[in-house]
């Protein structure tokens, strides 16, 4: 079989994407003229829309970037990305694209040689998310599956920005999701509350979210303190085969895929012994907080009521954004 030859980026592509009226120009004309995003060479902006919001050409022309409009998607065409590439020689890309002219057909294009997707960034109106997600729940899927950053813009505390987060985490878990409301970007917006209801019983753990119960239950430990908590994990055993306890936990990424580290809490439970080191399981366990000699202090420890074997989740990996 031959192997795949990897073409080397030399002009990177930053693809920003979202409906009509999701924030995509404002974001770029900002970014454009910050000073962190200042280079020499020319800049090539392509636009694949034209919606309420209009670039100044004398803007774009002060910080050395050059605006072309492509109206339909039949004329976005490789031999058209061809004729930028000879006529303008730009040094990196900056493509405001349609998603309705599909995300999939773009990633799929023959680019020009050089030129590569280094960014992806999706603009969402906090607004009307959930019209966009009623109506073209796909389309927003396709786009969203592998962005590197979600941005919503237009939000307010009323929104239901916990269910917005988890829609985008359940087809990337490794998105960077923002929320951003009039005045800027919002603060955490789980300082407070975390996105699943600490009142049910028991408190049911997403796999998407196991990073913020992780985090939380260390910053917050008197909110689990008696919870009883429903979860999927890895089993961790002790070298001591005959430990009445073991740690159901998640591979964490703390930095890069290279960099990850197992993150998890104590669980005893009667059975510890007879689970196999590396299997997955649903835990429901009960939360004390208590002295372990493995913490060396007081922390969380689980007491077992429940353990299922199970299948890993579709993502097994665990991110903290």
């Amino acid at each position: 079989m031959a192997e795949e030859v990897i073409e080397e980026i030399d002009i990177p592509i930053y693809l920003i994407t979202g409906f009509l009226e999701s924030g995509k120009t404002s974001f770029i004309d900002f970014t454009v003229q910050q000073e962190y995003f200042q280079i020499e060479e020319p800049t090539l902006l392509i636009a694949c829309e034209e919606g309420e919001e209009e670039y100044e050409e004398a803007v774009l022309k002060q910080h050395n970037t050059i605006l072309e409009v492509v109206e339909e998607p039949e004329d976005f065409t490789p031999e058209l990305l061809e004729s930028y590439q000879k006529k303008y020689k730009p040094d990196r890309i900056i493509l405001e694209y349609n998603p309705l002219w599909s995300v999939k057909r773009l990633e799929e294009m023959k680019m020009p040689k050089g030129w590569g997707i280094v960014q992806q960034i999706v603009t969402v109106d906090g607004s009307s998310f959930q019209i966009y997600m009623n109506n073209m729940k796909s389309i927003f899927m396709e786009m969203s599956k592998n962005a590197d950053m979600v941005m919503f813009n237009r939000c307010s505390t009323d929104l239901p920005l916990a269910n917005f987060r988890r829609s985008i985490k359940v087809v990337n878990p490794a998105a960077e999701i923002l929320f951003e409301d009039e005045e800027g970007e919002m603060a955490d917006i789980f300082e407070d509350s975390v996105p699943y209801d600490l009142d049910t019983e028991p408190v049911e753990i997403d796999d998407v979210d196991y990073g913020i119960f992780y985090v939380d239950i260390e910053d917050h430990p008197e909110r689990y303190e008696g919870k009883t908590v429903k979860f999927r994990g890895i089993v961790l055993k002790s070298r001591d085969v005959g430990a009445d306890f073991f740690v159901p936990g998640r591979m964490a990424m703390t930095c890069c895929a290279e960099d990850t580290q197992f993150i998890g809490y104590v669980c005893k439970s009667k059975d510890a012994r007879k689970l196999v080191m590396g299997q997955w399981v649903t835990v429901t366990a009960k939360i004390s907080m208590e002295y372990m000699d493995v913490y060396g202090e007081e922390g969380p420890v689980m007491y077992a009521q429940e353990i299922h074997p199970c299948r890993p989740p579709q993502s097994e990996l665990v991110y903290f954004s």
